[in-house]
């Protein structure tokens, strides 16, 4: 691959991860808390082609301006070899016509970026939640939960309060679990958010077993928020034995998938 190409690939690469950056295409692959890291890189890699392209022509310019002072006319009108090898040696892509394709075949590496650009990749979805334990951790702390009716929750902290704290905050009180649906071979139906740690190669579930009044038609990886109430009543993830907790649905809503589909407040 030539400098021009190189510098090319290195511009889309980077104008790739701005536009990701800029928009919410970003949280497709990374968390949100990363997104200056990927500005950075971004803007990192185009001011390295812009650099490379800059540096080739201002190396160009040298050496025309060194032909023009020194004059190779007369010596290669002597000896016609040399004219052949200056040829040779200052456009080495046209020697016996292969490395044109070199080149060529280069811009092949700019299909992933397209595909980044124009597919927008979708989120990790119950195919994976079925096939990955759960990743419920116990929190650091329980803090205090307000006095709204019903109470909004992450479903990752209403699965830690309910499993490791037995769900002593959540008694008496309506909660409300916005996820996405997974179904088990056996039929256990769940609310999912795929929690993560850096990017979306990290990421695992947490699930909430879902019991009460759940509509009797529901596709996987339909986004759902329900109404409930908690209920001491565990199961056992069929992946890696991890604890799922169960919510007593009296209401269920489909809703629209969130701009960011990966629930990160395990980490908080």
């Amino acid at each position: 691959m030539n400098r021009q190409a190189q510098s090319a690939v290195l511009f889309l690469l980077g104008a790739s991860l701005l536009h990701a950056a800029t928009t919410d295409l970003y949280l497709r692959y990374v968390k949100q808390g990363l997104r200056p890291l990927v500005l950075v890189a971004g803007a990192v890699l185009v001011a390295a082609a812009v650099a490379t392209v800059w540096y080739e022509r201002k190396r160009a310019r040298r050496q025309k301006q060194h032909t023009a002072d020194h004059g190779d006319g007369y010596e290669n009108a002597e000896n016609p070899e040399n004219h052949e090898n200056s040829e040779s040696h200052e456009n080495p892509d046209s020697h016996d016509g292969h490395g044109h394709r070199e080149p060529r075949i280069s811009w092949l590496l700019v299909l992933p970026l397209l595909a980044l650009i124009l597919v927008a990749p979708p989120a990790l979805g119950s195919y994976s939640a079925t096939r990955t334990g759960t990743a419920l951790q116990e929190p650091l702390a329980y803090p205090a939960l307000p006095a709204a009716d019903p109470l909004r929750l992450s479903l990752v902290d209403y699965a830690g309060r309910a499993v490791y704290d037995h769900g002593r905050t959540l008694r008496h009180r309506q909660v409300q679990l916005t996820g996405f649906l997974a179904l088990d071979r056996d039929g256990t139906l769940y609310l999912v958010r795929m929690a993560l740690n850096c990017c979306a190669a990290d990421a695992q579930p947490v699930k909430v077993a879902l019991t009460g009044e759940v509509p009797p038609v529901l596709q996987p990886d339909t986004w759902l928020r329900v109404t409930g109430t908690y209920v001491p009543r565990r199961a056992e993830d069929p992946v890696n034995g991890g604890p799922i907790p169960f919510i007593e649905v009296t209401a269920a809503k489909p809703v629209a998938a969130p701009t960011d589909p990966y629930d990160e407040s395990w980490n908080s």
